[in-house]
């Protein structure tokens, strides 16, 4: 597929596909974005889903927004999958019907289902293609792209090992330019505070919600005068932790889910949290201590291996959830809370393995693929 000099004319299209989950989503917008911000007039077309997290991560963004019905295959039913393949070719020829009337000089996968027939698209197509892997364990797409693609960016050292050695890059994960905005008015120097920030991911996560709150109630009378919570919930959870805390005299911030990351992170003194790639990824740009409960039943424990990272280097706690209990939770806080040497030297090695450049570094490798294209 003919694309012009893209190089000379420093305007570039560039297709952006992925979704289902904020992991997935907000590398592809700040990617998007950066390419928005280095190269003005320039277009941009995001391709995810229909489920909602996208229509709201999405909402009101300065590139165009489309979606394509695609449906996922790993750990489904034998009738979702069989759903699931039928949908393909459905899927495969929207997806080529979209690239053709865009044009894009380049196709840049961030993860989700949708990734795979957008970007086996434009490979039949001959549109350059590239995917990120933002975990420690890439998922079925990826791997399967991972062998048709021009280009592989990875975020964490060591998932180079389930694809082609020669098209591997290490990146980073991007992270939102509001974020990384705030991250850089913050000094590894200023003295964390005795507020724990609680993330359970985009959708919430029951389990870390509970253990929280319970610790925070075994905890009653050991932790700081000053100590306070900003809770992220996800929907389902929101009023009953609210009101625990209330009923405890907790000074809390309860919310399903914040717009606002930046300022939360940045009042943050203590982060616990799952071990998303995308949040590990923010919370090491702001230097931030953690203790991280992975999620047991993620595709091939990939978010033990992402936590992992960031452990073995000194920058956070792991803690496993079939081997937690609020007592235990209760345990690390008080210590931590009561250590702000301890969670300063954290924070001082979780930042070392931020890797705050890495939106420049895939947007270089993108403008790359499609002026060799040109």
């Amino acid at each position: 597929m003919a694309t012009g000099s893209l190089q000379a004319q420093n305007f570039y299209r560039v297709m952006v596909t992925g979704g289902g989950t904020g992991g997935h989503l907000f590398p592809g917008i700040a990617v998007a974005e950066a390419v928005l911000d280095r190269f003005p007039g320039s277009e941009v077309l995001f391709v995810g889903t229909e489920r909602l997290i996208d229509q709201k991560a999405l909402a009101n963004r300065r590139f165009k927004v489309v979606s394509i019905r695609s449906r996922g295959l790993k750990g489904k039913s034998l009738f979702a999958k069989l759903g699931g393949l039928l949908q393909v070719p459905f899927s495969l020829f929207a997806a080529m019907r979209l690239i053709i009337k865009f044009r894009p000089g380049v196709v840049f996968g961030v993860g989700g289902y949708v990734t795979g027939p957008v970007v086996l698209a434009a490979r039949l197509l001959g549109v350059p293609t590239a995917i990120h892997e933002q975990n420690s364990v890439p998922g079925l797409a990826n791997r399967i792209l991972g062998r048709v693609v021009k280009r592989v960016l990875l975020s964490i050292p060591g998932s180079e090992k389930y694809f082609p050695a020669r098209k591997c890059r290490l990146s980073g994960n991007p992270v939102r330019r509001e974020l990384l905005a705030k991250a850089n008015e913050t000094t590894s120097s200023e003295e964390l505070s005795n507020t724990l920030l609680v993330l359970g991911g985009s959708q919430g996560a029951h389990r870390v919600n509970a253990l929280v709150v319970e610790a925070v109630e075994r905890a009653a009378g050991e932790l700081p005068e000053d100590f306070q919570v900003i809770h992220q919930t996800g929907p389902s959870d929101e009023q009953w932790v609210r009101e625990r805390y209330q009923a405890l005299g907790v000074k809390a911030r309860v919310a399903a889910f914040f717009d606002e990351m930046a300022l939360l992170y940045g009042a943050a003194g203590l982060v616990v949290s799952r071990a998303g790639a995308t949040s590990l990824a923010e919370m090491a740009v702001y230097g931030q201590p953690s203790i991280l409960i992975p999620y047991p039943f993620a595709a091939d424990d990939h978010q033990e291996g992402n936590a992992r990272y960031l452990v073995d280097a000194g920058g956070a706690i792991l803690c496993r959830e079939s081997e937690l209990d609020g007592a235990l939770l209760a345990k690390e806080l008080v210590g931590l809370l009561g250590n702000l040497q301890e969670r300063t030297r954290m924070g001082m090695m979780a930042r070392k393995l931020s890797l705050p450049k890495a939106t420049e570094s895939i947007v270089d490798e993108l403008v790359s693929l499609a002026s060799v294209n040109g």
